[in-house]
This record gives C-alpha cells, sequence and structure tokens, in this order.
C-alpha cells in the first residue's frame, strides 16, 4: 500500500488531523514524532517539521529514508501577498521558489546553484487533486459563512466551524487560488516587507518558510509532492494578530477537512 506524509511546522496547523488518526503511533526520530497510522483508509505519516527550510529538509529526507513515503503534502498557513490572497482563502503551489536565496554574482538571485533554475514545480496530479478537495470544502465554508446559525456544515461534519468565529476573521466567501508559493527564513510581518515582496516577485500569491526547501529535497529524490495552504493574514504589520487563534480555530480544522476529501476523492 502507498503511504502519504502529510506536513504541518507548528503542532496547532496539524492538531485537528492528528486528532483524526485513531491508530496513530508516534515514532521519534531527530527529535521529531511521525505518527504513523490511517486516516481514510490511507497509510499516513503526519509530521511536524518545525519551522524554517533547513527543519523542513530534515524532515522530508526522514520521510523518504526511515518512513517509505512516496507521496507528500505539506499543509498549514501563508501569508498572502497577491491583492487576490484574503484570509481564509487557500493556496496550493504549482511552483515553489526561496524568496531569500542570493547567490549573485555567480548565479541569478533566486537560483539555487547548480540546479539551472530558481523554481520547483509540485506534481500537477496531487496539486489538482487537491485543488478540488479545496473547492469542495471552501463551498461549505462559504455557506456556513452565510448562515446565522448552524456549528457546522451538513456536508462535511467534521469540518467543526460556525459562522460566527468565520465573521470574526471576515471570512464569507474564501477562494482557492494555485501558483507561485515563496520561502525564506523569516516571518514576514511588516508592510515594508510584504511591499517589497511583492514588488520583487510580482506573481507569488503567498509567503510561508518551508515549503521550497520540501521541493528541493522531493525533487532530489524523485517523490510527487505538493503544498495547500491558508492563508492566515497579509504578510503585513498585523500579521502576528490572533495568528494562534486563526491557526488552531480554522487553520487546522481547513487540513483536516481538505486532506480528508483528497484522500475519499483520490484513486489510489
Amino acid at each position: 500500500m502507498s503511504r502519504i506524509a502529510i506536513v504541518a511546522a507548528m503542532h496547532e496547523e496539524l492538531s485537528a488531523l492528528l486528532e483524526a488518526m485513531p491508530d496513530e503511533a508516534p515514532v521519534r526520530r531527530a527529535g521529531r514524532e511521525f505518527w504513523v497510522g490511517h486516516l481514510e483508509g490511507h497509510e499516513v505519516v503526519a509530521v511536524l517539521s518545525r519551522v524554517g527550510k533547513v527543519a523542513a529538509a530534515t524532515t522530508a529526507t526522514l520521510l523518504v529514508s526511515e518512513f517509505d513515503v512516496d507521496r507528500a503534502i505539506f499543509t498549514g498557513t501563508a501569508g498572502g501577498l497577491h491583492e487576490c490572497a484574503r484570509v481564509g482563502d487557500v493556496v496550493v503551489a504549482d511552483a515553489l521558489l526561496q524568496h531569500d536565496m542570493d547567490a549573485s554574482p555567480l548565479f541569478p538571485r533566486y537560483e539555487v546553484p547548480l540546479y539551472g533554475t530558481d523554481r520547483f514545480c509540485t506534481d500537477p496530479h496531487l496539486s489538482q487533486a487537491l485543488a478540488q478537495a479545496v473547492r469542495a470544502v471552501l463551498d461549505d465554508v462559504a455557506r456556513l459563512a452565510a448562515s446565522e446559525a448552524a456549528a457546522r456544515t451538513d456536508t462535511e461534519p467534521g469540518l467543526g466551524l460556525d459562522a460566527h468565529l468565520l465573521r470574526s476573521f471576515g471570512i464569507a466567501s474564501p477562494g482557492v487560488h494555485t501558483g507561485l508559493v515563496v520561502s525564506g527564513d523569516r516571518f514576514v510581518a511588516t508592510a515594508a516587507e510584504g511591499a517589497d515582496l511583492r514588488r520583487r516577485l510580482p506573481d507569488a500569491l503567498a509567503v510561508e518558510m518551508e515549503g521550497a526547501a520540501l521541493a528541493q529535497v522531493c525533487h532530489d529524490l524523485d517523490i510527487p509532492f505538493a503544498v495547500v495552504r491558508t492563508v492566515s493574514d497579509r504578510a503585513d504589520d498585523s500579521a502576528h494578530v490572533d495568528f494562534g487563534r486563526f491557526v488552531a480555530s480554522i487553520a487546522s480544522r481547513y487540513t483536516l477537512a481538505i486532506i480528508r476529501r483528497f484522500l475519499r476523492r483520490r484513486d489510489h
């Protein structure tokens, strides 16, 4: 049976999914706990990579070498860069780039030395299947946000959101976006930093701290991968405001619902 890795940087981003794995058994490697179990009838290894590119690269390498995964999905949150990426939206990456990679003048800015490229593309089939799952989940979220009551949607009973909570974050009709996601070892939390990234990388949808590292390792090891991120903020001066509450109450529920739908709909 194939085995899929579900990776996030922080416990809060993966907490709902871990609770839904009834038979998970933690295996400790390199200071990390890898939860090996099942979800929707499929073998899953869920793990917290920790924060940053080096931590993500270590985790991705261990997933392949120690746990024999044949696909990987990195999930969690990101700061929205493009004007279309609003709080509560979901971004599915089609490529990852390190926005803090600069080996110039030896190599062009952003290009990873000796690779001849600055971008690593996600697996199109995994990404398309995830985008379909995201659309279904966000349709549920939009219907719920428009309601006055109802603690959960009828079509996805495990979503666990309510209309008041969604409205408190300004979430009404969340959308899914596919495109470039950029990574760097810095939490972008000022308007100036966000504006600089938009100027330098105008096609970037969102910014986070791990995806491009996972992408490079998966490229090297020939492992199909995808990155799906919930937009938690606009990568500006308010990025840290209510971040923890958003991750725990919104993003973690998105992650569980999206992965469940992906596993149910995907032909394994």
